[in-house]
């Protein structure tokens, strides 16, 4: 499997190519699968199951899922010893993308997976993050909240967020996370691989009961079709979380 990092590359962003205020409306995928991963899986299969799609799947997908107990996932080149504390406390996994730091439990939890095969892989990295935010804020105003993205002054430039490996992702909002009165709701990380793009995301702070995800997976696609993780991805995840996410070599990595 195209695991290694020698074939894959995590994005640092540096420059916008796109208008960030992006027209309330635009969808990005011409047709999306949807799962709805109600299964609560412990952090290293979180993590294991989102890999396995992006090896396996050739339909863009978006993944929302749960976390067995409270969580914390760090970003891939952060240090160990920044979040060593909690590991008495919370369930700790090392992402395979990069950025800060960030608590689940209470949070809605989502990777969009685009193959190699769909002309959107082709778009910038930067262009895809801003596009998918977007998205979730025109599904987060579909709900009645004020939502926006950040702008470029005042907050955390992206690139600089992913060195500063100690960084608490929600206390730190990045360039086009998205805002509700000031306050970051939304943040993601992203991994390019010849397979595909992984963006991993978190959305804490908001009514999350109220249909978010399906208004977000209606605003990246107006083609949704609901999916089930098969055995095969399945299968795929466990051997990734036995050998790769849950070993102390991949957690202390640095």
């Amino acid at each position: 499997m195209s695991s290694g990092v020698e074939t894959s590359r995590i994005v640092t962003f540096k420059a916008v190519p796109r208008d960030s205020s992006t027209t309330l409306g635009t969808t990005i995928f011409a047709v999306l699968d949807t799962y709805h991963d109600h299964a609560p899986h412990s952090a290293a299969m979180n993590m294991a199951i989102d890999e396995a799609l992006l090896e396996v799947v050739r339909v863009p997908s978006v993944r929302f899922y749960q976390w067995r107990s409270p969580a914390l996932s760090f970003g891939y080149f952060g240090k160990f010893a920044d979040v060593a504390n909690y590991a008495g406390e919370r369930d700790l996994v090392r992402r395979w993308t990069g950025g800060g730091v960030v608590f689940h439990g209470d949070d809605l939890t989502y990777a969009i997976v685009i193959p190699s095969n769909d002309p959107v892989f082709g778009e910038s990295s930067r262009s895809i993050y801003v596009t998918i935010h977007a998205a979730l804020r025109d599904a987060l105003i579909a709900n009645g909240e004020p939502a926006q993205l950040a702008p470029a002054t005042g907050v955390i430039d992206a690139a600089a967020a992913i060195i500063d490996r100690g960084y608490n992702c929600f206390a730190n909002p990045v360039r086009t996370d998205v805002m509700i009165d000031g306050r970051k709701v939304a943040g993601a990380a992203q991994r390019r691989t010849r397979r595909g793009l992984l963006q991993q995301g978190s959305i804490q702070g908001v009514d999350l009961a109220n249909g978010l995800a399906d208004r977000f997976a209606q605003a990246l696609s107006t083609n949704c079709g609901k999916r089930k993780i098969d055995n095969h991805v399945l299968k795929l995840a466990r051997e990734l979380a036995e050998q790769k996410y849950g070993t102390e070599a991949w957690m202390r990595k640095r």
